[in-house]
């Protein structure tokens, strides 16, 4: 099994503790996820994703075993947050890759 690879997104928000635990929510429905109102892990089959929920901002981090899967989990989060952010009219994470 090769290393996994790494990505961190950040997106500017007041309510990054609320989009946590929706994000955490839903994908509970399909697999295993745990949280609190700053930390959450989500076990997506592509690879794990970590979040951090802080005032200012909430921080994702996607693992997968290549570009394409980590462009998939980028995918992944970002189509949910576009729905559950649409007051905010968020469009995509800031991605560091």
């Amino acid at each position: 099994m090769q290393d996994r690879i790494f990505d961190e997104g950040r997106f500017e928000t007041p309510n990054a503790s609320r989009y946590l635990r929706q994000l955490c929510k839903h994908f509970a429905h399909k697999v295993a996820a745990d949280w609190d109102t700053e930390r959450g892990r989500v076990a997506l089959p592509i690879g794990p994703v970590e979040m951090v929920a802080t005032p200012e901002e909430l921080i994702v981090t996607v693992a997968a075993e290549d570009e394409e899967g980590l462009a998939r989990a980028r995918q992944i989060i970002d189509d949910h947050l576009v729905r559950f952010a649409h007051r905010e009219h968020f469009s995509e994470l800031s991605w560091r890759g």
